[in-house]
């Protein structure tokens, strides 16, 4: 079976087992490894795996064909995108500053996008200038060296761009949870409708019980793709992004993804949808 999922930590922890023939009865996977922007698009065109990790904000596009599978994503608190400046900025903590300038995201179809296209329509006068989309790992690089003026990074970024002497102007989870309470939606696991979702389901859900029965036997599968991150920043990660919600999404998960896919299509930023799909 074809799959398609980060090299990112928590997502080579959620799927070890699996991808190492470990779950009984799942069939093999052939993995491909690629970053949340080829597999946002690779889903709208329908020519992806028939499994794959895409951002939620990217799910509107693509209930008819796929199923959203309850399990093996990444959702949760305190683990929003952040948007980050130079640190030696003027007024590093105001939202303003962004106003008609370039600003770096990891894809256009990304919940993090999502997000702070909702926070900037809240706080940004007269809007942003120039969207720049770049891989998530060159985007704190470039702010650094001035080629774009903030950039919305993911994933292990929350740990690391101190290094790059970047400022932190707004975590979209934090502004997401004050504003509605509710945890943030993130990363999606989707399956093609033609499949057995619920085989599919229990095997993911598998290799995530293993993945917490024994954290170390993923160990060099998850440093091997870690991209030069240490061992300590890939733990964190992995914390962070892998919980209840990976194990299964619950009433609380549905009313988030729900909550933020309901408004942004109130708001035009995504197609319309039946919202029942995403249970269905």
């Amino acid at each position: 079976m074809k799959i398609a999922f980060s090299p990112c930590p928590n997502d080579t922890f959620v799927f070890h087992a699996w991808a190492h023939g470990l779950i009984p009865g799942a069939p093999e996977l052939d993995i491909l490894y690629a970053d949340i922007d080829i597999t946002n698009n690779l889903a709208d065109r329908r020519e992806g795996p028939e499994v794959m990790k895409i951002s939620y904000a990217a799910l509107p596009w693509v209930l008819s064909d796929y199923a959203l599978l309850p399990c093996g994503g990444a959702l949760g608190r305190g683990c929003g995108p952040l948007v980050l400046t130079k640190g030696d900025s003027a007024d590093t903590n105001d939202p303003a500053q962004l106003s008609g300038k370039r600003v770096a995201v990891p894809s256009e179809r990304s919940t993090a996008y999502l997000l702070f296209r909702l926070w900037a329509a809240q706080n940004v006068p007269g809007g942003v200038g120039e969207i720049v989309v770049m891989p998530f790992h060159q985007i704190m690089p470039a702010v650094r060296d001035g080629l774009i003026d903030a950039g919305l990074v993911i994933h292990e970024a929350r740990f690391t761009y101190q290094n790059y002497g970047l400022n932190l102007l707004e975590d979209m989870g934090n502004w997401w949870e004050q504003d509605t309470g509710l945890p943030i939606p993130l990363g999606a696991i989707i399956a093609r409708r033609h499949l057995d979702v619920q085989s599919l389901t229990n095997w993911t859900r598998a290799s995530v019980e293993y993945a917490w029965a024994n954290p170390d036997a993923s160990l060099d599968y998850v440093m091997s793709h870690a991209q030069e991150m240490s061992p300590e920043v890939a733990k964190a990660h992995i914390d962070l992004y892998v919980n209840e919600f990976t194990r299964n999404l619950g009433d609380e998960g549905y009313a988030a993804i729900t909550a933020l896919l309901g408004r942004a299509a109130e708001q035009g930023l995504v197609p319309a949808f039946d919202l029942a799909l995403l249970k269905k």
